[in-house]
């Protein structure tokens, strides 16, 4: 059955599937055949999922149009107008042309997506081998594993990124490497390419004006190292290229920051010149007549831009912050308090540069931190001292017990090795019996497991461990399973654990039986309980449902 919310796009009556009449529909999601006066839908393909089409030959008998699909089945679709071979073909080319302009959008879309996926699993090590437990040994579908299994992943890539702040030397990150033809090759990378964007707006602006309807990205880039106005330090004529009109865009703010001056009273941005102790002590001032336009000054004139520029950048991104987080005033009141503002961050400025906060003493008296309860109030003041009661021994007890140490000592040397100690080849002899693999030792020590298990052993117990662990996650999950939805996801993960018991645990055993046999028993004993644990639930859930 077909839904009320699909739009037919296409409907071609007259066409058979196999050696059964009826029509094709083209809808907006996928491509149907309905049987002739029938309102079931017999054949139902998602253009997500077709790869290819094909059309018979010209001169052919039957006019037929196949779709493959991407698991490799394929559908055939016979053409039998009535009205002749002409009409036939007519049917099948509207057919073909609606297909060739709706199969690349959801191609695009699928392959977007398996970008993604891929990007995914190659970025997270656990999670491809977890892939590869789950789903190339068809424990669960590929559907299934990335709506459950790794939809934590999923939603931290889903997550809004961290916005960066813009370095004032970002620009001398770019470092131009030869490329081998008397050129040189820029390598950006999308921080850098966000902080152009937040430090100069007009670059923005003819990003938005020119990319990608006029130019591709890599041509946009291109054209911006090569232009006068990334090489502004050098004093070329002017020249009429892409961001002629961004230089003086930012010529024009400039200006107005200049005019507009700092808000820090403390500041007087505007005197440039050099200060020296000269005759005058400093207080006679002779101004020096600078020659204009050298390349220097222009120099200085981008750095002072770009700086300004960075700092505008940062106040912006600061200024969106608090405006989220605060939240909304009256308009009237605020333009009310606008011309106090000035005067007050002036006060406040000057404060804080006058007043220390730690030398305040009416700070620290109305300082409302927790207070102190000493017990012994001089050695919080001078530090551990050394305590008085402790009893010292007096010169002669103290030689008197050196000489004891001193004889004890010298008795060692007069000890003789007692007959009854072993001989050394008999404890060479014990010592290789109670090793692994020795007389005594035949039978399995658990404390030696881990000297006894190869590392690529150990490294598959492990990802057995971690699939196992997923799987069960999910199991355990279930239980109570108080609604329709949970039953079936719990039916569905017990089948998927005896798949992975079929598919995964059972042929490691028959490894180990193999190549360890010692090993097979104790390697996989805690891994079959947990599966029973897991068995004996199900069962138990299912003579109670059954009662």
């Amino acid at each position: 059955m077909t839904t009320s919310s699909e739009d037919v796009l296409l409907q071609v009556p007259q066409v058979r599937y196999k050696k059964g009449d009826g029509t094709l529909f083209l809808m907006d999601q996928r491509l149907i055949w309905m049987v002739e006066n029938r309102d079931t839908v017999a054949v139902s393909h998602l253009y997500a999922d077709i790869k290819s089409q094909k059309i018979s030959p010209e001169g052919k008998v039957k006019v037929q149009l196949q779709v493959v699909l991407h698991n490799g089945v394929s559908s055939t679709f016979h053409f039998t107008n009535r009205n002749g071979l002409q009409a036939q073909l007519s049917d099948r080319d509207k057919v073909k042309e609606m297909l060739q302009t709706l199969l690349p959008k959801f191609k695009r879309k699928v392959d977007r997506e398996l970008e993604e996926k891929n990007k995914l699993l190659s970025s997270n090590p656990a999670l491809l081998q977890l892939y590869k437990d789950l789903v190339m040994t068809e424990v669960v579908s590929s559907e299934e594993f990335w709506a459950q299994h790794a939809s934590q992943y999923t939603q931290k890539q889903k997550q809004q990124p961290q916005d960066i702040g813009v370095s004032g030397a970002f620009l001398a990150d770019i470092k131009p490497q030869t490329d081998g033809c008397n050129g040189l090759k820029y390598n950006i990378t999308p921080d850098i390419i966000e902080c152009i964007f937040k430090t100069y707006p007009a670059v923005k602006k003819k990003y938005v004006e020119n990319v990608p309807a006029k130019l591709s990205e890599s041509q946009f880039w291109t054209k911006f190292f090569q232009s006068h106005y990334f090489h502004r330090d050098r004093k070329y004529a002017e020249s009429k290229d892409l961001f002629t009109e961004c230089g003086k865009i930012d010529d024009q703010e400039m200006k107005k920051d200049i005019q507009t001056g700092v808000d820090d009273p403390l500041v007087n941005i505007t005197e440039f010149e050099d200060k020296s102790l000269d005759e005058g002590y400093g207080v006679a001032n002779e101004k020096t007549n600078v020659t204009s336009g050298t390349v220097s000054q222009a120099m200085i004139k981008r750095f002072n831009q770009h700086s300004i520029m960075v700092l505008k950048a940062t106040k912006k991104s600061n200024k969106n912050e608090e405006t989220k987080n605060t939240p909304k005033q009256n308009g009237n009141v605020s333009e009310v308090e606008r011309p106090d503002q000035g005067h007050v961050a002036k006060k406040q400025r000057i404060q804080s540069k006058i007043t220390y906060d730690d030398l305040d003493s009416a700070s620290s008296s109305t300082n409302s931190g927790p207070s102190l309860n000493l017990s012994k109030v001089e050695r919080y003041l001078h530090g551990p001292m050394p305590d008085t009661n402790i009893e010292q021994l007096n010169p002669s007890e103290a030689s008197s017990v050196l000489r004891g140490v001193l004889q004890e000592t010298k008795q060692w040397q007069s000890r003789h090795p007692s007959s009854s100690l072993v001989t050394p080849a008999a404890a060479v002899g014990a010592l290789g019996e109670l090793s692994p693999g020795g007389a005594l030792m035949r039978g399995f020590q658990e404390q030696s497991l881990a000297q006894l298990v190869p590392s690529d052993i150990e490294n598959e117990v492990r990802n057995l461990y971690l699939a196992l662990c997923e799987l069960l996650s999910h199991f355990w999950k279930c239980f109570p399973p108080s609604t329709p939805n949970l039953e079936q996801k719990a039916v569905k993960m017990h089948e998927a654990l005896h798949r992975y018991h079929t598919a995964k645990l059972k042929p490691f055993e028959d490894k180990l039986i193999r190549e360890l046999s010692p090993l097979s028993h104790h390697l996989t004993k805690h891994l079959n309980q947990l599966l029973n644990a897991a068995y004996q639930k199900f069962s138990n859930w299912q003579k109670i449902k059954n009662r």
